[in-house]
């Protein structure tokens, strides 16, 4: 499920792109007005598909009478070749969905199937994935909805759903333990701290702080901050975590690894729309 979006403004916003002039001037030369078309929608990729209601979304605004048959559903590990939706529905209306069906389902099931292959990574260790706040404005909600889809966890939504005390924050305040008593003091429950040194831990967990950001620490570092929380907290490794990383990381007992890429470079997977006379 994806909370807090609008799915009827995306599917308008989304479409007025395409629709700045008032129509689909090619479809409308092209084709005729009465022609009715079935399409299939397939993965040329082997995949984590996320993001067929949406896809859905944009041919049922333009033919309110399409009938779709969806093959699979989010969350579906699918291979190459699969047959995802069948539609039938007024040609022109397809033909105009299109792109913008396509570019969504294909950027969400990027994310989930890059995604699927961080947790496979970090499989029987424990720990958790999670993706970050690194997303593309305005896709936030779908972006974090993907990774769900792709097995990891959601990390903050926002600014206002925890606190995340980083690096800049502590120069401002003028140390950790500052900043943390700060955040205790204005009634926070949940503060993140980001720490970059192992000196960082015991003032960080002494002001208050509930959950440990181990930013940038090679594996050795990591282990010893491990066994310094000694449990009191939960702790996070991230910075520069590769797929080739993940594991080694994912070892040393953290609780989370948290994965900026997921929603910052993920490509975007191969998924096309043919069309055949109905």
């Amino acid at each position: 499920m994806i909370t807090d979006f609008d799915l009827d403004d995306f599917v308008t916003r989304t479409l007025h792109e395409d629709l700045l002039g008032g129509a689909d001037v090619t479809s409308e030369a092209v084709i005729p007005a009465d022609t009715r078309f079935r399409a299939v929608m397939d993965s040329r990729d082997d995949a984590v598909i996320a993001g067929m209601a949406i896809a859905e979304a944009f041919f049922r605004r333009l033919d309110p009478d399409v009938v779709l048959e969806r093959q699979v559903e989010d969350g579906a590990h699918v291979p190459a070749g699969t047959d995802l939706l069948y539609l039938t529905g007024k040609a022109r209306a397809m033909l105009t969905a299109e792109r913008s069906a396509l570019n969504t389902l294909q950027h969400l099931t990027g994310i989930a199937t890059m995604t699927r292959a961080y947790v496979d990574a970090i499989d029987g260790t424990g720990c958790i994935l999670l993706d970050t706040r690194k997303t593309i404005p305005g896709l936030r909600a779908l972006e974090k909805y993907a990774t769900r889809m792709g097995g990891a966890q959601n990390h903050r939504m926002g600014l206002w759903d925890a606190a995340m005390i980083k690096d800049n924050h502590v120069a401002v305040a003028g140390g950790v333990a500052t900043a943390v008593r700060r955040a205790v003091d204005a009634g926070i429950t949940d503060i993140i701290v980001e720490v970059d040194r192992l000196d960082q831990i015991r003032p960080a967990l002494d002001a208050g702080a509930t959950h440990l950001l181990l930013d940038n620490m090679d594996v050795p570092d990591l282990i010893e901050a491990v066994a310094l929380v000694d449990g009191r907290v939960p702790t996070e490794a991230s910075g520069g975590v590769t797929l080739e990383t993940i594991r080694v990381k994912a070892v040393t007992g953290v609780t989370y690894i948290s994965v900026g890429r997921l929603t910052q470079s993920a490509p975007a997977a191969d998924i096309g729309l043919d069309y055949a006379a109905a």
